[in-house]
Parts: C-alpha cells; structure tokens; sequence
C-alpha cells in the first residue's frame, strides 16, 4: 500500500527512491516521474503503462460526443432550435478555462483521483471530503445512465424487444464487460479506450462529414433561423434554456488525471490531453451536431417537439437499414469505452479517497492489485453501486430522471470546488510549480474559469415551467440531498480526523518542487 512520507511539509526528509528506480521526465531531467511523487508524500503503486495518446483517449471517450449528441439533438432542437447548436462553442471555451486551470493543478499535483486529491492539497480535509463525495455520487449516477442508454444501442443491434425488463440485463451486461476489461489492467484499458476513440470519431466526425456533404436538405442558414421556437416572446428565454446542448456535454476531460500515476510524464502529458479533449470534442460534436440537423428531412417537426428522437429516422434514410446497423456498431462501441472510461475515473478516485483514510473500509478500497496493478475493489465498488442503481430504476422506472438529474450540476461544483480553491491559493502567493504553466495569465484564467463556472451553474439549476413543483426543482432537490447527506456523515463520522495525509500544502509543495530542481 502506498505510503506518506514522515513529513511532506518538510521536503528535504521526503523518502527518494533508489537512483535506479527513477525514471527522468522528458521535460526535467532532475525531477524524475517517481521523484516527483515523492515530494508529494507518496510512493508509486501503480504501473505507468499508458502514453500521451491513450491518457486522451480515455478522457475523449469519457467526454463522448457521440453520446452527448444522440441524447440531447432531441431536446436542444426543441428548445431553443437549430441556433442551439451554437451552445457547443460557447460552453467548450467556458470549460477550456476550466481545463487550463486544472492542468496547472495536476501538473504540481499529478496524484491519482483528480477532483479530491487537488482540493486537499489547495484547500483542506472537509473541503475535500464535500468536493469528492459529490462529485463520486455524480460519477456513479453517469455510469448507470450511460450504461442505461446503451441497452437501447445494444437492443437495436441485436434485434431485442427494449422492455422494461431487457433494459436493466443489457446496462448490466455493459458493466459487467467494462469491469472484466478494467480488471486486465492499465494496458488494456489504454488499448479499449483508443479502440474507443476511434469509434467516437468515425460515429460523429466521419458520420457529420458524410451527412454534410452527401445528405443536406437544408442550408447552413438555418442555425441562425429559431424557426419561431419563443413564438411572439423573446427568442433570449428559448436560447439560454437550450444551454443543455453543451453543458452536459463539455466535462470528462478530468478523467485524464484521475490516472495521474500510471501515466509517462503525467506532469507534462496531462494538461495537453486535456486542452486536446475539449478541442477535438468540440470538433467533433459540431460536425456531428451540423449534420444531424442539415439531414434531417422533417426538421420542422423536430424543432415542434413532435419527434422524440429523430436520429434513428435520418440514419434510416441517409444510410439504410445496413448502413445504420454498421453505425449501431460503431456507437456501442463508443458506449462500452465510455463505461469503462467512466469506471476507471471513478474507481482512482475511491481509490486516492481510501489512501488517504477518508472513508470506511479503506484499507480494502485502497488495496492494488499486485500482478494487474489496479484498485480492482475500488472498482468493484465502481461497477456494484451504479448494478444496484440499475435495479432501483427497475423496480421504479420513474426515478431515472430523478436519480440523474443532478448529476451534470454536482460535477460542474465540484469542478468550481477546485477552481475556487485554485485561485484562493494563488491570491496568497501561490505560484505553480509544475513544468506546465500559465504563467502570468493563471489568475486571469482562473479568474474566468470562476466566472464561467457560477454562469453554468445557475443555467443548469434554473427550475423548470411545469408546474411540477417536484418535476421543475428536481436538479436542485437532487443536489440538495447530496449535500445534506454528505454534510451530516462529514460531521457525525469525521472521516477528515482519522486522516493524516497532506493538506492545503500548495505553495509548500511548489517550494519544495523547485528546491529539488535546484539540487
């Protein structure tokens, strides 16, 4: 199990590692993967087997454009019209921000678990408890509705009747499956993911392009058309209730360091495979996005509500019964390297929890596996808790909504959790000390990335116009539970006091990273 150093506030008693053992960076010479670790109070645990272009891939396929696209086309275009589209550009700059404030994060602190491990060390024990603990509930609670959705894929391939009794074995057969591949280790989680990515890019990219050019029966006009979606009010209302587009689209990128330690440079490689997920997702998602729209032969009627899912529809008519089996293909692929990306994240997360004793039980979840080198019963905790979700929507298929509604708004705080914590440390002298910087534009970007992140936020919890009390506030009643519920296990448990690892250290660390180079 891995261990903390005596006193990783003091960084010239930190334990080194034999000089055989050290790996030297690509980017340091004198600050080696292992060194590196060291400094931060830790010692490795896991096998760093996945590059550069697998550690995107599993933050690509976690992002998803293609699943993203195919559940909101839908509900975009009937909200706010083709111009919602225009939501993918917006919300992918907004996250760029938030993605370059974490690469500075992980490249101080490339640390498995991501969220947690981050706001520890930039803020403090209870408030790294809250940020995790919301941001595991909304994990677990992708996981199922990813695994869900797929069972309509899986369905449609093979032939299979979608009932409410077939869905729950087939989006247990997608965990099941991520679970056994995740199991093989790091390697084979790095060749499924890009296996993964490849899929993603032909089903949006390559599908967009051949939809562009081959299929359109509209003109490019038509994204600043509403199509008289606000009807005689203000066409603002429709536009920003459409934010859906994107905002539940734009977050996975932080998955990439969630596997920090069994990544090659990870202090280097991480932020670039981040900034790369969200240019090549939004890419990717507005190629996908254009085309569906400029397809569709009864865009009218879809932009009216009276299509409640028209992509099956265009694909029909664009490619064929076969050519949209061929596609069936390639999106449960996509699916299936989505769940297991997913589970990967969420099990290093347990996993980096249970280190650092902030939970029961942690000495088994922090356990790693000595031949596949992963915290195979963190995982088991990854794919077990979203099984049992399954059931519940099974025996209530009315909770689903509810169940996932809150999901997308507790990951966006939880990200806000550690840009909020980023820039408290930078306004008390905070300079980051890894070897990817922003250099005198990191508080302005933080700055920003703060600003973007309370706008999204409010988008994602504006109630609803129902009338349903419960129907319109189930975003913030879901959040809200999640709170309470954390809160009071925080204060009646203390899991933060059973725990002695290294906290609210920032500009320590950042010191003592910059000693070691010097010597």
């Amino acid at each position: 199990m891995t261990q903390h150093s005596p006193d990783p506030r003091l960084p010239d008693d930190s334990p080194r590692l034999p000089a055989e053992n050290r790996r030297p960076t690509h980017s340091d010479p004198h600050l080696s993967d292992d060194d590196h670790l060291s400094v931060l109070g830790y010692q490795d645990s896991f096998e760093r087997s996945m590059r550069p272009w697998a550690n995107f891939a599993l933050g690509f396929t976690y992002l998803s454009p293609l699943v993203g696209v195919y559940s909101l086309l839908a509900v975009a275009l009937s909200t706010g019209g083709p111009p919602s589209m225009w939501w993918i550009v917006i919300v992918a700059c907004g996250q760029m921000l938030v993605a370059l404030v974490f690469g500075e994060v992980v490249s101080q602190f490339p640390i498995a678990g991501g969220i947690y491990p981050w706001a520890r060390r930039l803020w403090g024990r209870r408030y790294a408890w809250m940020a995790a603990w919301v941001y595991i509930c909304a994990m677990i609670v992708t996981i199922t509705a990813v695994a869900e959705f797929g069972a309509g894929f899986l369905a449609g391939l093979f032939g299979l009747e979608l009932t409410r009794t077939t869905t729950p074995f087939l989006a247990l057969g997608l965990l099941l499956l991520a679970l056994a591949i995740n199991f093989s280790g790091t390697r084979w989680l790095a060749r499924i993911a890009r296996i993964g990515l490849f899929a993603e890019l032909i089903g949006v990219i390559g599908l967009g392009l051949f939809l562009l050019i081959f299929e359109r029966k509209h003109s490019f006009s038509v994204f600043f058309d509403s199509m008289g979606i606000a009807g005689d009010g203000s066409y603002l209302g429709a536009f920003m209730g459409a934010a859906v587009a994107g905002l539940f689209l734009f977050y996975g990128f932080e998955a990439c360091g969630d596997v920090a330690e069994e990544v090659s440079n990870p202090a280097r490689g991480i932020p670039r495979a981040m900034i790369m997920t969200i240019v090549v997702g939004a890419v990717s998602a507005l190629f996908s996005f254009a085309g569906y729209v400029l397809a569709a032969p009864n865009l009218e009627q879809i932009v009216a509500g009276e299509v409640a899912d028209p992509i099956p529809a265009i694909l029909d008519g664009s490619l064929g019964p076969i050519g949209a089996k061929i596609f069936l293909l390639v999106a449960i692929l996509a699916f299936i390297s989505c769940v297991l990306s997913l589970q990967a994240a969420a099990s290093r997360l347990i996993f980096s929890f249970a280190r650092d004793g902030m939970m029961p039980g942690h000495r088994w979840l922090s356990a790693v596996s000595g031949t596949t080198k992963v915290p195979g019963n963190a995982l088991i905790v990854a794919c077990t808790a979203p099984a049992l979700i399954c059931l519940l929507i099974w025996l209530n298929d009315g909770i689903l909504v509810a169940v996932t509604s809150f999901a997308i708004l507790g990951i966006y705080l939880a990200f806000q959790m550690v840009v909020l914590a980023a820039l408290r440390q930078r306004l008390k002298g905070w300079r980051p000390a890894g070897p990817w910087s922003l250099g005198r534009w990191g508080t302005v970007v933080n700055v920003a990335a703060l600003v973007y992140g309370v706008f999204a936020m409010v988008l994602l919890a504006r109630p609803g116009a129902s009338g349903s009390f419960f129907t319109d506030y189930v975003v913030l009643i879901g959040l809200v539970i999640v709170l309470a519920v954390g809160c009071i296990y925080l204060f009646v448990a203390r899991p933060d006091a059973k725990s002695d690892a290294p906290e609210g250290d920032a500009i320590v660390v950042a010191e003592a990273i910059r000693s070691h180079r010097g010597s």
